[in-house]
């Protein structure tokens, strides 16, 4: 029987959902491998959590994360963060747990800033327009 374990991360309004299973080093963002993930940035953002992993907890496990909603950047770091718990839940090592503190903290504590919501009768979330009465 294999081991899985899921998990899910959270940036800004992108939600990803990552999914890893024993396996063979294969990784998934959207049905698409992570070597044809597009843009480059975001690429390399995901990649992050793997390369404090080191390859040999990462060649043993398949990792496949659907992520849906926001920009590209808040999709990459939703990904990451859910990328990140799952190893660290998957493998139990509170070694790697430290590593990811220790590099970042988000990749591990979701960063629960949200857009604010506009203001009535106004265009913008947070200064009025000022009057001028001359």
């Amino acid at each position: 029987m294999t081991k899985t374990f899921h998990t899910s991360g959270r940036r800004k309004l992108a939600i990803a959902r990552a999914t890893i299973t024993d396996g063979k080093g294969i990784i998934r963002i959207n049905k698409r491998l992570l070597d044809h993930y597009n843009p480059l940035l975001g690429k390399l953002k995901i990649s992050e959590p793997l390369h404090i992993a080191g390859d040999e907890i990462v060649k043993k496990v398949d990792i496949n994360v659907f992520v849906q909603g926001g920009g590209w950047l808040g999709q990459s770091e939703a990904s990451r963060l859910a990328i990140a718990k799952a190893l660290v839940g998957y493998t139990g090592s509170k070694k790697l747990e430290k590593d990811f503190l220790a590099y970042d903290r988000n990749l591990l504590v979701a960063d629960v800033r949200r857009k604010e919501p506009y203001k009535p009768n106004d265009s913008k979330a947070r200064a009025k327009r000022q009057k001028s009465y001359r």
